[in-house]
């Protein structure tokens, strides 16, 4: 066990039982006296935990302030998916509008989430400066256009909306039903339940030309609705009459793609040739043929055929364009 490991489990601990013994730790950890006493003295100095020996009852407690909960021990001990996270939500809170009225309320959020890094051995300035989180072909939401969206969606009423189509180049008036907003490779969208058309729908925050709050009750869809027919299809499409295109990567190609997850129910599988075979559910095929293309000649689409002649159709115009 670790540094990090003894750290999280010291905290376990003292959160589970209240009260700790030096023997109970020393017992449960594997270490020596003065391997527990360094780790006691790191923790209280350089992090901050409120850990104190409690003289009447024997063991070591928490010691917490009223209103405030600082049992959870901050620090700089962050794996791949913590590290990712935390830099998103700050780079996330600073791009919203310093002046306007969210912007100045999460400055003190991002200002205490920028300090957790300052807590440990490295400052936020570093590790910003040494680790990026960087986006690509973010589109911008208009921030009156978003306020408006999310006060619906959390006082659960009506929105009408003028939506731009980019399918057809149209502008259509819907009135909606807001379920939730998502964050999906940088850029917004709002799950719907559309009245005009009487079904659950996927909005482009930034294709939202008009929002008005009406004084109507939105309809609210369950949870596990929302996810069957919005999350099960591929990417943002949703839908639930489902294909399985079958992807054949190159030996090459299949060093990264083996390890990568298209989708949550894909499967995957390694040739005799060093190829990899890709098995994805999808119901829409905009977005499959965009991440397909991107492969270059290091795919090839084995099914099902209407997926292929897309393809192929595809690939015969772009050349068209270089004859």
């Amino acid at each position: 066990m670790d540094r990090t490991e003894r750290f999280y489990k010291i905290q376990k601990m003292l959160s589970d039982r209240k009260l700790v013994t030096t023997e109970q730790f020393l017992k449960e950890l594997e270490i020596s006296r003065a391997t527990f006493r360094r780790d006691l003295e790191y923790l209280r100095d350089r992090l901050g935990a409120p850990i104190a020996w409690d003289s009447d009852l024997g063991g070591y407690v928490l010691q917490n302030t009223p209103g405030e909960n600082l049992s959870a021990l901050p620090g700089l001990w962050l794996n791949e998916f913590e590290i990712h996270s935390l830099l998103s939500v700050i780079e996330l809170l600073r791009s919203i509008d310093p002046e306007g009225l969210i912007g100045s309320q999460v400055n003190p959020i991002r200002e205490r989430l920028e300090k957790l890094l300052e807590k440990g051995d490295y400052s936020a300035r570093e590790v910003s400066r040494r680790i990026r989180v960087t986006t690509l072909a973010r589109r911008n939401t208009p921030t009156k256009f978003f306020e408006v969206v999310a006060h619906g969606l959390l006082a659960r009423k009506r929105l009408q909306i003028t939506h731009y189509g980019r399918q057809d180049n149209q502008l259509t008036e819907r009135e909606i039903s807001p379920q939730r907003l998502v964050y999906y490779r940088d850029n917004w969208y709002l799950d719907a339940f559309c009245h005009n058309k009487d079904d659950l729908r996927t909005f482009g925050m930034d294709a939202l030309e008009a929002v008005t709050l009406l004084d109507k009750p939105a309809v609210s869809i369950e949870e596990a609705d929302l996810r069957a027919e919005l999350e099960s299809g591929y990417g943002i499409f949703a839908g639930t009459k489902h294909q399985i295109a079958k992807l054949k990567f190159s030996p090459f190609r299949a060093r990264w793609v083996a390890r990568e997850v298209w989708h949550p129910d894909q499967k995957g599988e390694i040739q005799d040739d060093g190829s990899f075979v890709l098995s994805i559910p999808y119901s829409d095929e905009r977005e499959l043929l965009l991440d397909i293309l991107r492969q270059g000649a290091d795919v090839e689409v084995l099914g099902p055929k209407p997926l292929r002649d897309a393809i192929k159709t595809r690939l015969m115009a772009t050349m068209k364009i270089y004859d």
